[in-house]
């Protein structure tokens, strides 16, 4: 009986740790508010951007009813106020596509009225990679274990 309490426990804290480990994605080729939403006001871009990791070498594509939306890169001041005036550079085709080339904070809002403040804007920070390159993963999400989450499933097997 206690075997089984703690093959139980160990499976369920696997889970638990899976589901941590799944929290944080990374993507190469990387379609913005993807795959739940778009470019658009109604996706939750911030939650977005926070739920992936992005690297120098990944790519950014906006999808977006160029009627509706345009794709506006701009200062972080700009950002914060919603000021569509001076973009550092802008995409109104209804398509999009950022190389992110540079680790730093980029920051993108739509132009049209409104749009900026009611949440169709999104930051995305560009971290360097683990491994000292540009991952290459095909674009395709994939899940990141740190030595935490290895440690923390090596204590539990030990249980």
């Amino acid at each position: 009986m206690a075997r089984m309490v703690k093959i139980l426990f160990q499976v369920v804290a696997l889970v638990a740790i899976a589901e941590l480990a799944m929290s944080e994605k990374t993507c190469s080729i990387c379609t913005v508010g993807a795959p739940g939403g778009s470019w658009n006001l109604q996706t939750n871009l911030t939650h977005w951007s926070e739920s992936n990791i992005f690297y120098p070498g990944d790519v950014l594509i906006f999808s977006y009813n160029s009627s509706q939306h345009n794709v506006l890169e701009v200062t972080k001041a700009d950002f914060d106020s919603c000021t569509a005036t001076n973009p550092i550079a802008a995409h109104t085709d209804g398509s999009g596509v950022i190389n992110l080339s540079a680790v730093g904070t980029r920051y993108f809002i739509c132009g049209f009225t409104g749009h900026c403040a009611a949440g169709q804007k999104v930051q995305i920070n560009v971290v360097a990679s683990p491994t000292g390159g540009s991952p290459s993963n095909s674009g395709i999400v994939s899940v990141t274990a740190g030595a935490g989450l290895v440690a923390g499933l090596a204590a539990i097997l030990a249980f």
